[in-house]
């Protein structure tokens, strides 16, 4: 059987524009090394992808720190294989990204996307929240049928006590993530084929709209902020952080600190990211590296080096990549294969070490079975739809553009500009309307 290849990368970028120069040259050191081809998609999750002033006002602020991405994935590719990928969609929720690209050759095959956004952070505004995108994949020999694939991008609460919060901020993902068809325009039909137009008619007129769509494979990527600790480290505790070198017995192998991990723990008792898988862990922590261990990123001497933790913070796996193994129907032939998940190096523009996944998902059409047996085995999502979900991100979007604007005048430099020459103006003209009246 045919399987598409997808490699999903996440990187919390700390508010930074990435270095096209530096990233580049390391943005698939996750794929093994040989053997591996061009996948057929590529999925970036970016979180603090801009200052919140850009990430809320978004639009063309935001378009800077996007475009450093598209160029980074351009050079890496034609670095490795001189193959030409298409960011066909780019969204964000607050300061939260998702860019989806595919191989120039695979473009046409695309023939449906819905979109959804969700704010978990302060008054469900975006400063943490998830972005999503589903998509239809043509299945060759199939032409009016797909294989849907959903993509989320999120960024959930910090600090080691809140893994409650955390569970909560899925649930409210859950809830609040309803994906929205994008329909396409005549033209966008007429330059593909008729056929696309037909496969994107009949998912416009049953589409299901929650996370949980019983016919969609799913990957998650992001920044999920479980950790290693329910309370802070100690100074004594600082001695215990893993160290590079040392065999997985030594105590300070980060094997053992790993068995602490939140997340692994939630997701076995049921209380978060309900159903989703994870490829074994193999990697150090990806968080949180002190500010010494990215100025000797930023010099190229962190080869060999011994790792350099921040002190305040347990070293834990923040940056995380889970999938759906197959939509409940399908059975064993359909499930997702991992072929390979790591950590990229560490950037000086972060504190955060980039996490990438490698995986296959079989070309087998999600209309298989009739529509009684399909509805029989529709996924059970463990959370129904918040009935007031459209509402709300609404009122947290105009949230948004106000905390935005009021940011960008108090906090960037060209807001300052422009708040000094406002207040000029409103001061030349009350001093011109005085002269006036006293004539």
């Amino acid at each position: 059987m045919d399987a598409l290849g997808i490699y999903v990368l996440t990187f919390n970028c700390a508010r930074n524009f990435v270095d096209v120069d530096t990233f580049a040259p390391h943005f698939f050191d996750a794929l093994p090394a040989a053997g591996s081809s061009a996948p057929d998609l590529i999925a970036l999750s970016l979180q603090e992808i801009a200052p919140i002033s850009y990430s809320f006002l978004g639009g063309s602020y935001l378009e800077p720190y996007f475009d450093a991405f598209r160029r980074t994935v351009k050079k890496a590719c034609a670095q490795k294989w001189e193959d030409d990928y298409v960011n066909f969609l780019t969204d964000n929720t607050g300061m939260t990204g998702l860019m989806l690209f595919a191989r120039h050759d695979t473009l046409s095959k695309i023939a449906w996307k819905d979109r959804a956004h969700v704010g978990v952070g302060v008054a469900e505004m975006g400063n943490k929240g998830a972005v999503g995108a589903r998509l239809g994949y043509l299945v060759e020999g199939h032409p009016s049928k797909t294989v849907d694939l959903t993509f989320v991008a999120a960024h959930l609460a910090p600090m080691e006590d809140s893994y409650e919060q955390r569970n909560l901020d899925w649930k409210s993902i859950v809830e609040r993530l309803v994906f929205t068809p994008e329909k396409p325009g005549q033209s966008d039909v007429n330059e593909r084929t008729g056929l696309l137009g037909d496969a994107a008619s009949a998912h416009f007129e049953g589409s299901r709209r929650d996370l949980f769509a019983p016919n969609a494979y799913l990957f998650l990527a992001g920044d999920l902020n479980y950790r290693t600790s329910n309370v802070g480290p100690t100074i004594g505790e600082i001695a215990q952080f893993p160290r590079r070198n040392v065999g997985v017995e030594d105590p300070s192998h980060y094997a053992h600190l790993l068995k602490h991990d939140q997340l692994t723990r939630e997701m076995s008792y049921g209380r978060t990211f309900h159903g989703l898988s994870e490829a074994p862990i193999d990697f150090p922590p990806t968080y949180k590296y002190s500010d010494a261990a990215r100025e000797a990123a930023r010099l190229g001497e962190t080869a060999g080096q011994e790792w350099k933790w921040s002190n305040h913070r347990w070293p834990s796996w923040c940056d995380r990549i889970l999938f759906l193994e197959s939509p409940p129907w399908i059975g064993e032939a359909g499930k997702v294969q991992p072929l390979a998940y790591n950590a990229l190096p560490l950037f000086v523009q972060s504190d955060h070490r980039p996490v990438a996944l490698l995986a296959t998902v079989p070309l087998q059409s999600s209309v298989t079975l009739d529509d009684h047996a399909r509805a029989s085995l529709r996924a059970v999502a463990p959370f129904s739809i918040d009935p007031m979900w459209e509402s709300k991100r609404h009122m947290a979007r105009r949230k948004e553009v106000v905390v935005g604007a009021v940011a960008y005048l108090g906090l960037t430099r060209e807001g300052n500009g422009l708040l000094l020459v406002s207040m000029l103006g409103i001061f030349g003209a009350w001093f011109i309307l005085r002269s006036m009246l006293e004539v």
